[in-house]
């Protein structure tokens, strides 16, 4: 009750200041949302993986059925952190095993399954106001290639510009959720096309910016002193 109290005063308060945010408070709360951002994408042009949530065993069945020998993928709604033996954890995009599609356990709680997209390499699109940021992510570990956030050692940069239709299509998204900044994930399949993966309201970018030198600190100061857009 405390904290909470402290939350909502000590936030209400920054929230009330006539000043930018990057992002809005709220606004990055109702966006993390994952079928919202989906449902946002298609709407907006950008191509997104065939995706099912449920929590009924047989229609994850039926679902992994329909893709006709491709993979699916497991992904939390939110980030899944722990520890275990001392160590720190985490839930990442899991590969399913044929055993586990369906398994009882399915039924205990919403679950996010998606088809697997075959990769050339993954990017991540930084959007800070009008301005688009692109870097390559190349993996070089299995597990890495699953879900490059498992393994930052293996991973190569390289800038690179979206196509067009990408870049109006973010645009359109980040309007369509009140955002002035958002981190995208996508696949760049081996024929080119791009896959929306999902954006972050509160996406880290620092990595990005050491191992390509974009300068995305100094667009997010820009917009913040209203210099730019």
């Amino acid at each position: 009750m405390v904290a909470a109290e402290a939350r909502r005063g000590f936030g209400g308060l920054l929230s009330a200041l006539p000043a930018r945010w990057l992002p809005p408070p709220g606004r990055a709360a109702d966006a993390e949302s994952k079928p919202l951002q989906l449902r946002v994408a298609v709407e907006c042009g950008l191509r997104v993986p065939r995706t099912l949530i449920t929590n009924r065993p047989e229609a994850a069945r039926q679902f992994a059925e329909r893709m006709g020998g491709r993979p699916v993928v497991y992904k939390p709604f939110t980030p899944i952190r722990g520890t275990s033996g001392g160590e720190s954890v985490a839930v990442y995009t899991s590969v399913l095993r044929p055993e586990d599609v369906g398994h009882p356990s399915i039924a205990a709680t919403a679950h996010l399954f998606q088809e697997w997209v075959p990769k050339a390499y993954e990017v991540r699109l930084t959007v800070v106001g009008t301005r688009l940021f692109a870097a390559e992510i190349h993996a070089e570990s299995d597990a890495a290639r699953t879900d490059w956030r498992s393994d930052y050692d293996s991973l190569r940069y390289r800038v690179c510009a979206p196509p067009t239709e990408v870049a109006d299509g973010v645009r359109r998204v980040l309007a369509r959720l009140g955002l002035p900044y958002g981190a995208f994930d996508f696949v760049v399949t081996p024929s080119g096309a791009w896959v929306f993966l999902e954006v972050n309201p509160n996406g880290q970018y620092g990595f990005v910016e050491q191992a390509t030198g974009l300068p995305i600190t100094a667009a997010i100061c820009d917009y913040l002193e209203g210099s730019v857009g």
